[in-house]
């Protein structure tokens, strides 16, 4: 039986509000800055007010360069958002799988700390690396949904 835990719909959609408002607040600032000049423009008291002798002062400035780094923000977090919407976490018969890299098997988990699960949303895992090492991972519900099948799988697979 394989159990998954996908990527947590709340944190998809703060990606997707961020690059929305990142886009809108760009094309606001960019149509002030750039486009107020012109006499058909709906804003163009605005223009008058912040450049008066056709120098602009720094709130048209700041419109200017502004709608810049708000587009580079989108992209950015577009790309990100790309890379972490199908991460899950997954257990199957013999391990625990995080995201795509991680896998952690069943026989090298030394404990499942849950004492904070009902509380804070997180339990952490603490087993043995390959090279012998003891690692923790704590997982949670900001980042993960579906969890509390996973811990109850891998409790029982534990004891």
């Amino acid at each position: 039986m394989t159990i998954e835990a996908p990527y947590s719909r709340h944190n998809k959609t703060n990606f997707k509000l961020l690059i929305i408002v990142c886009l809108i607040a760009a094309v606001i600032l960019a149509y002030d800055g750039y486009l107020s000049k012109y006499q058909w423009s709906l804003r163009r008291s605005f223009y008058q007010e912040h450049a008066p002798d056709g120098i602009p002062d720094g709130t048209m400035k700041f419109n200017r360069r502004v709608p810049f780094a708000l587009v580079a923000i989108s992209i950015i977090a577009a790309i990100w958002y790309s890379k972490v919407k199908d991460l899950k976490v997954v257990a199957d018969e013999k391990e625990l799988v995080i995201g795509e890299k991680e896998t952690i098997p069943y026989s090298s988990i030394q404990q499942i700390d849950k004492t904070h699960f009902d509380s804070k949303g997180f339990f952490i895992i603490t087993y043995k690396t390959q090279d012998g090492k003891q690692a923790t991972r704590a997982l949670t519900y900001k980042r993960y949904d579906n969890l509390k099948p996973i811990l109850e799988h891998l409790v029982a697979k534990i004891t």
